[in-house]
């Protein structure tokens, strides 16, 4: 991928969507993760840091590392921060949905819960001030169904809902050094680019875990099949058997209806 046309691309769509929408600033939930790591710098070029705005939205699985990672990235980009807290926001949830489910309040019900009261916080805020709410999700998560509807599905715009995970790593080195470049500090902390991703809404889970394959062969599987015309035959190999490459091609075609109800994503060239 050519990263500076790319780079150019999604910035001046960026910009051009929040023009004819007469947004001037933005709202962003900085997780401590790469892709909203990633978002927040794409942001600041496109609006300048005065206008984006981090929201820190811990709950009761996340890390003191990802809280210190968010807060590192908004002082290297210069942006502004608040901090919500959405545990007593869940916790009220999971007590009044307890005696209805039938069973104590876990799993995907639990998890897509906390990404909901985080949406809540981000659409407040943007409701209040008039900021622009910029997605976060990536391509390869839109394919899979790894979001959640009416949580972080949720934005105006998705500046990289047309790149790859694979590629979103490449993009946060690529940032780093256009910031260096221009004398300023690097946004994404190396910490953030080398950890493994995980919405940290369960004990233990990161992202690869939950999909049950590794990005890079997740990436070849989906740019084979949905890019390049490759048939599932075609994508199976020996470290990626043909019922794997199934699994993940039919995956993501049942989760059409989800790609639906996504925001507009950046097209890159």
């Amino acid at each position: 991928m050519d990263f500076n046309a790319a780079h150019e691309s999604i910035v001046a769509q960026l910009r051009d969507f929040a023009d004819k929408a007469r947004f001037t600033d933005c709202v962003i939930g900085l997780s401590g993760g790469l892709d909203s790591s990633v978002v927040a710098a794409v942001c600041v070029c496109a609006f300048g840091c005065d206008a984006v705005h981090g929201v820190l939205m811990p709950g009761p699985y996340s890390s003191a590392d990802s809280t210190e990672d968010a807060l590192e990235l908004a002082r290297n980009l210069g942006i502004s921060t608040e901090s919500v807290s959405i545990t007593e926001a869940y916790r009220a949830f999971s007590d009044a949905l307890d005696p209805v489910m039938g069973a104590d309040f876990a799993g995907v019900a639990s998890e897509n819960t906390q990404a909901r009261c985080r949406m809540i916080v981000l659409m407040a805020l943007s409701n209040a001030y008039g900021w622009m709410l910029v997605n976060t999700g990536n391509k390869s998560e839109a394919y899979m169904g790894y979001s959640t509807l009416y949580g972080d599905t949720a934005g105006a715009f998705a500046p990289i809902g047309g790149m790859y995970k694979t590629h979103v790593f490449e993009y946060a080195r690529y940032l780093n050094g256009v910031f260096a470049a221009a004398g300023e500090a690097s946004p994404v902390p190396q910490r953030v680019i080398d950890k493994p991703p995980s919405a940290e809404l369960a004990p233990g889970q990161t992202d690869e875990k939950s999909l049950g394959i590794g990005y890079a062969e997740l990436d070849r599987i989906l740019a084979g099949f949905f890019d390049e015309g490759s048939s599932v035959a075609d994508l199976a190999n020996d470290a990626t058997p043909l019922d794997q490459v199934e699994a993940v091609v039919g995956r993501a075609q049942r989760y059409a209806y989800k790609r639906m109800q996504l925001p507009p994503a950046a097209v890159l060239p």
